[in-house]
């Protein structure tokens, strides 16, 4: 688990906030994870819910069998193995 730990920590370090105009609040993204953002009446609420939706993103590519970005040389993908088939 700490190696997940670390990617979220990484992945949050890479993100990227907004201040959006008329007093919106704020936009965040994490550009290498496409698809993880999140908008909020503040930034610390922003920086919250970029986290939530980086987890979830997270665990539904694993489930899903699709690839991750590999950020600050951590790589959550999962090898497939063959397995043999015994006749």
């Amino acid at each position: 688990m700490a190696m997940l730990t670390e990617y979220i920590t990484a992945a949050m370090q890479k993100a990227k906030y907004e201040l959006l105009p008329d007093g919106e609040g704020f936009y965040g993204e994490i550009p290498a994870c496409r698809g993880v953002w999140s908008n909020a009446e503040n930034l610390e609420t922003c920086r919250d819910e970029l986290r939530s939706c980086l987890e979830d993103w997270i665990l539904l590519r694993l489930h899903d069998g699709l690839t991750i970005p590999v950020i600050s040389r951590l790589n959550l993908n999962v090898k497939k193995v063959r397995r043999k088939q015994v006749a």
